[in-house]
């Protein structure tokens, strides 16, 4: 099974990148330019409770805090590596980064939950949302799954995966890096690619053009006043 599955890594790793990052750029461009009312999260917002509050903090912040840590290995290995060189160090990033994945799988079950339980939210979400929905949850939980099992992630991650990564932005997949990387860790990969590749096509794409409130935003509430008038004046 894993020579089959060896024999897919020129492509899930040599090619898949360049064809998700085209998609990427050409569908957020397009998008922007023809559907440009469409280029937000089609809030759902004036169909939430407050209980979706307790959702959407931890996935927010567990996912900023996730990336935010991925981001900084790929750009800064050695000085990761100087981080870790402290047992005590790597100790607390390491727990801090499974924390945050924790948090972050929280999050993303609480928020499909929400959208299969409640009528009202399950009616206007499409199947390219479930599909998303089913990619970060699978993204979170792998994430959570290498960091229990394959521990010392953020070593790693700054001696195999980000060479690996620069070697895309050189125009030059060098793919041995992740030769020896645990199947669980190319699903990782891979997921990811996924979800870039279908990111101008959801509702992703208002990170993009929106600075995010909702980290401190209390919920909101939103009443048709101007309907109900109406309704009342038919009525009578």
């Amino acid at each position: 099974m894993n020579n089959v599955l060896a024999y897919l890594d020129p492509i899930l790793f040599g090619a898949l990148p360049y064809a998700v990052f085209l998609f990427f750029f050409l569908g957020t461009i397009f998008r922007y330019r023809a559907e440009a009312f469409t280029y937000s999260s089609l809030s759902t917002q004036f169909l939430e409770n407050r209980s979706h509050f307790w959702g959407s903090v931890p996935l927010h912040f567990g996912v900023l805090a996730v990336l935010a840590g991925h981001i900084v290995a790929f750009l800064i290995p050695r000085q990761v590596l100087l981080w870790n060189s402290k047992p005590l160090r790597l100790y607390i990033l390491e727990i801090s980064a499974l924390i945050f994945g924790i948090l972050a799988v929280v999050g993303f079950v609480s928020a499909a939950l929400r959208r299969y339980a409640d009528i009202k939210v399950r009616v206007v979400t499409s199947l390219l949302d479930w599909a998303i929905y089913g990619l970060l949850i699978l993204q979170a939980v792998s994430g959570v799954y290498v960091a229990i099992f394959h521990p010392w992630g953020s070593s790693w991650f700054a001696v195999s995966i980000s060479p690996y990564l620069w070697s895309l932005v050189k125009f030059n997949p060098d793919i041995t890096y992740l030769a020896a990387m645990p199947q669980a860790v190319k699903l990782h990969i891979v997921c990811f690619y996924l979800l870039i590749g279908l990111f101008p096509f959801s509702r992703l794409v208002h990170i993009l053009v929106v600075p995010n409130p909702y980290l401190w935003r209390k919920p909101q509430v939103v009443r048709w006043h101007g309907r109900a008038r109406w309704l009342a004046g038919e009525k009578g």
